[in-house]
């Protein structure tokens, strides 16, 4: 299945994405929030679906909002690809490198994007995103991990180079939480229709190609993050955790950051594709 939300910055309502075509989910829910997982939202949906009771609703002209409402937590792993690590100057880590973003920093797919003021080393970074459908902690080994799993999502982990790594004080999350640093969307899909182990994650800023490659490179897989991270803190239904990023960055040399009406593009197979222009903040 496919969730998606619709509509204004902080108006959007909840929908269901078929056959190409958008249901409300407004009878079924008012959100697509920790309750919707808690309380078998999608089951619901497929319900209302299947009993012909969802209105279908036109998108053109209509803002797509990200899939999923504000999170408790935006959980990050650095470093996740091995060349990434590498051309961010380091070896590839031996145990999940983990910071947060402010969970604000969620916004839609298509939206504008501020570079931040001061900033000159705005970047990009595609990764496949996980949301929590259920409540996670002290996971007894990585097998347990999909039980806990909503959905899959394509998200942009943008950041600010000088803030993260220059004026950090050794704490990454500065960097990480400028307004709109984490478009996610278009669309959520449920874990039967992802193969998270094997999918391509693919950039773009102003047409050419930044990013191409796969989640099979990842040093850390999905189950592995999930039950690593359950020994150290609780995941809550909603929450979003972002996988990493595979090379192919601005920080890595090869290309110039990020200014004032560029546009990037991004992908994860079968999660959707973003587009976001920016501008001076």
């Amino acid at each position: 299945m496919q969730f998606a939300r619709i509509g204004a910055a902080g108006k959007e309502i909840p929908a269901l994405l078929h056959e190409k075509k958008y249901y409300s989910l407004e009878r079924v829910a008012p959100d697509i929030d920790a309750d919707f997982w808690e309380s078998d939202g999608p089951g619901r949906a497929a319900a209302a679906l299947a009993a012909g009771e969802l209105a279908e609703v036109g998108v053109d002209g209509t803002r797509i909002g990200a899939p999923i409402a504000r999170p408790s937590s935006v959980i990050c792993v650095g470093m996740n690809y091995a060349a990434h690590a590498a051309e961010s100057g380091s070896a590839p880590p031996s145990v999940p490198i983990i910071f947060h973003k402010a969970p604000n920093t969620v916004a839609g797919p298509f939206d504008a994007v501020a570079i931040p003021r001061g900033s000159t080393k705005t970047d990009w970074e595609v990764e496949l995103g996980v949301v929590i459908g259920r409540r996670a902690s002290y996971l007894e080994s990585p097998a347990q991990a999909l039980d806990h799993v909503a959905g899959f999502v394509t998200v942009n982990d943008l950041s600010e180079r000088t803030f993260q790594l220059e004026v950090s004080g050794g704490q990454w999350s500065k960097g990480k939480s400028c307004a709109g640093f984490c478009p996610t969307g278009p669309y959520l899909v449920t874990p039967d229709e992802v193969d998270a182990a094997n999918l391509q994650l693919r950039s773009w800023v102003n047409g050419e190609i930044r990013q191409d490659s796969s989640t099979r490179d990842l040093i850390f897989g999905v189950e592995q993050v999930i039950y690593d991270l359950s020994q150290f803190l609780v995941l809550e239904p909603g929450d979003l955790i972002c996988t990493g990023t595979p090379e192919g960055v601005a920080l890595s040399g090869r290309f110039p950051y990020l200014k004032a009406g560029d546009v990037v593009e991004l992908e994860v197979a079968g999660l959707g594709r973003q587009r976001q222009e920016f501008f001076q903040g």
